[in-house]
């Protein structure tokens, strides 16, 4: 991602100078390893391994961050927020961990913050919430946020290939890191919530308030069943407005097929934001990979400049109200799919049934799928009403340990 802004900034400065209206210097690249060969052509003289060499240069006016991570980057931004330099960050795990701190110190030093490129990649996200939505009380937000794992998800529903091979494809096609675990662990749709959250409400979102949960219990067969059933299989991403609190949460979900996420394909973003005034909206582009990012990075920088050109601060301050809590997921009210795995006898599904009766959880549907003849088994796939998370989950911790029940196989929201 850093040699595609580098790249663009290098080959681009005509243009970019065009519509920033001042001309646009790259000073230093901070690296870790001089002498490593990289992907774009960069003057040996701009390449440093010492932080302070721009964080302590009066000269350079902004800092530029798409490295990741928590730090050392979060004290190098603070460093240069403190020295009145403005900070171009792509980073959602500061932002999400740290995001409210540095903004109000930014707002001290009166110096400003981007961080389009931390939450939807190449989608206008920030600027649409802190610009055009600003009218409206945001109700709330609905999102397929990580570029990977819809990718991976896409390819399991499609090939009916295990996650494992998934992840791979996503990998050799450049979306996937070497390793996925922030990906397909839910942690990167985590962060961006968080973010989102805390800018659409103005409350303050911590990662650790959001309920996560990745994609590695999904199965190829739940692909094909929940296209039966009508859904698509989703990581959705969601926060909505409660009394008095809010509703945060990363986790796969079946979405109805005609829902717009359920359309979102490969390994792109949507967000489907609600508001008082303005209804339903749907931002929808690129979220995974080095390009959509830099696009937003250089966005960020070009807005920033004008900024700086004109002599004002470009953002509006943030204010973060810490009263507002978030809503434990074992209070959320949602409906559920159950694939359990149990011996084909007679009783079987009225001890099911009693379970959920008894947890006061209301079936929906019911499917028995074909018995396995050698072993003597049936799939189960029961669909819920609307209840809270507490007593699904406790449903599906008692079925499990009937006598008859093998297994129960799989266990995923409905959105």
């Amino acid at each position: 991602m850093g040699s595609r802004v580098a790249e663009r900034m290098l080959t681009w400065q005509t243009q970019l100078a065009r519509r920033a209206g001042v001309e646009l210097c790259l000073r230093r690249v901070l690296v870790r390893d001089v002498g490593k060969p990289r992907m774009v052509e960069i003057g040996r003289e701009l390449l440093t391994a010492d932080a302070a060499q721009l964080l302590d240069d009066p000269s350079i006016q902004v800092v530029v961050e798409v490295a990741g991570g928590d730090e050392p980057m979060r004290s190098y931004l603070e460093r240069a927020i403190a020295s009145g330099k403005h900070v171009v960050t792509a980073n959602k795990v500061v932002m999400a961990n740290h995001g409210p701190e540095l903004l109000s110190l930014a707002a001290e030093k009166n110096v400003d913050v981007y961080f389009e490129a931390a939450v939807g990649g190449g989608i206008p996200l920030i600027s649409a919430f802190r610009t055009d939505l600003q009218a409206n009380r945001i109700e709330r937000v609905s999102a397929v946020i990580n570029g990977t794992t819809n990718y991976v998800l896409g390819r399991m529903a499609a090939e009916e290939l295990p996650l494992e091979s998934a992840v791979r494809e996503a990998q050799a096609a450049g979306y996937a890191e070497a390793d996925p675990t922030d990906d397909v662990g839910g942690f990167d749709a985590t962060y961006k919530l968080a973010i989102l959250g805390s800018i659409a409400y103005e409350i303050r979102v911590r990662p650790s308030d959001i309920y996560r949960e990745g994609i590695d219990g999904i199965e190829p067969v739940d692909f094909r069943y929940a296209r039966e059933l009508g859904y698509a299989i989703k990581l959705i991403a969601h926060t909505q407005r409660h009394p008095g609190r809010v509703e945060a949460r990363v986790h796969p979900a079946m979405v109805p097929l005609d829902h717009p996420l359920a359309q979102v394909e490969g390994a792109n973003n949507a967000v489907f934001v609600e508001g008082d005034l303005v209804g339903q909206v749907l931002l929808v582009g690129q979220g995974a990979g080095g390009r959509p990012t830099a696009s937003a990075v250089v966005g960020d920088l070009i807005d920033l400049a004008r900024s700086i050109r004109r002599g004002v601060q470009s953002r509006p301050s943030f204010s973060f109200d810490d009263r507002v809590g978030v809503i434990p997921m074992g209070e959320v009210v949602t409906r559920a799919y159950y694939r359990i795995r149990a011996e084909d006898r007679p009783g079987v599904l009225a001890a099911v049934g009693q379970v959920f009766a008894e947890e006061g959880v209301s079936i929906s549907s019911f499917i028995q799928k074909d018995a396995w003849v050698e072993e003597k088994t049936a799939e189960l796939v029961i669909t819920t009403h609307p209840t809270a998370d507490s007593r699904l989950q406790r449903a599906r911790e008692r079925i499990a340990q009937l006598e008859p029940v093998r297994a129960v196989s799989s266990f995923l929201r409905v959105f």
